[in-house]
């Protein structure tokens, strides 16, 4: 029963620090204002992802104080974590410019890295492939678009942090049904210290998430799925499935507008996502819709391929195809913002 209330005041803890992130961000004037390509319309402030960092951050290492988690665990999370978070939250505050913020995303994806000893031997229709270096350098690449697709998706109100509520929950559901009820731990803190974010952040949002918040989300997901991945490869498709929704919308838009020429670092809003809430006038059906494609969807095909062997590249392909048909329904990518 203690470790649950444990869980439960992390949720707490997160709310009473997104609370106090707010009344700073308005004191120092760190306010979106609403311009051409936002999606949001009042002036809102932001930064309230240190709430998650924070929360999750202080907490994790009381798992493994009980004996929940080896150290071995937390070191890469809390490293490559802590820093793109920092280099995030200073983005917040001013501006860095593009090569330096990717300069830093690779130096804590090469510290995940060192501790993860890369990717692990990777299953595909039945046939492993052994990477041995070539794992280490895919692994921090992968990492770091990781961190950089949650920037992207990060776009409209609540949408990053049921992403993360979801995705994090779903893997803990199909940990637990496959017996490996110790690879919980981590997801489910990371859940808590969202969902009390989330609070605040619901549509309508009281306080964005920021780059600090939403590029720790990314990584910290990311270091996830690698993780996952040594203890049962049939697991990283677990996770590349139940974060389809990003995945499939932010790869495709920048696929087309790197196509079309454009200049990707800069700030869009051609997102699927994007044009959905426009679309409908609102942000909460997208995100609600996002919630719904990940219980009803996803983690039935996630959960065929982690508990029932499922090959994960069928997995893939289910989840993916209709997906990729919606973010062509939504004009993902398109160099209009009208719809």
């Amino acid at each position: 029963m203690a470790i649950w209330l444990f869980f439960l005041a992390t949720a707490g803890v997160s709310v009473l620090l997104t609370w106090a992130v707010r009344r700073y961000a308005l004191a120092r004037s760190l306010v979106d204002i609403p311009n051409g390509r936002s999606s949001h319309s009042l002036p809102t402030p932001r930064g309230g992802g240190v709430a998650i960092v924070l929360s999750f951050v202080f907490a994790l290492p009381v798992l493994t104080a009980i004996g929940l988690i080896p150290w071995s665990v937390i070191w890469p999370l809390l490293g490559a974590g802590i820093f793109t978070a920092v280099v995030g939250f200073l983005d917040d505050h001013g501006h860095i410019a593009a090569r330096w913020r990717l300069l830093a995303h690779f130096l804590a994806a090469a510290w995940a890295m060192c501790w993860m000893n890369g990717l692990p031997p990777l299953h595909v229709l039945g046939v492993e492939f052994k990477l041995g270096y070539l794992g280490h350098v895919l692994a921090a690449f992968y990492l770091v678009w990781m961190l950089n697709l949650y920037n992207f998706m990060d776009g409209i109100d609540g949408i990053a942090s049921v992403e993360a509520v979801s995705v994090c929950l779903g893997a803990c559901l199909i940990y637990w049904l496959s017996g490996n009820q110790s690879m919980i731990w981590p997801p489910l803190l990371l859940a808590m210290a969202v969902l009390g974010f989330l609070y605040w952040n619901f549509p309508p949002a009281r306080i964005f998430m920021g780059d600090a918040g939403s590029g720790f989300l990314g990584m910290t997901l990311g270091v996830f799925s690698i993780q996952a991945a040594w203890s049962s490869p049939r697991f990283l498709w677990v996770w590349l499935i139940l974060l389809a929704v990003f995945i499939v919308d932010s790869t495709f838009t920048l696929i087309r507008r790197l196509l079309r020429g454009d200049k990707v670092y800069e700030a869009h809003r051609s997102h699927a996502y994007q044009f959905a809430s426009r679309r409908f006038g609102k942000h909460l059906p997208v995100t609600l819709a996002v919630l719904a494609i990940n219980v009803l969807w996803l983690l039935p095909i996630a959960a065929a391929v982690g508990l029932f062997g499922l090959d994960g590249v069928w997995g893939i392909v289910l989840a993916y195809l209709p997906l990729l048909l919606l973010a062509l329904k939504f004009r993902a990518g398109d160099s209009g913002n009208d719809c």
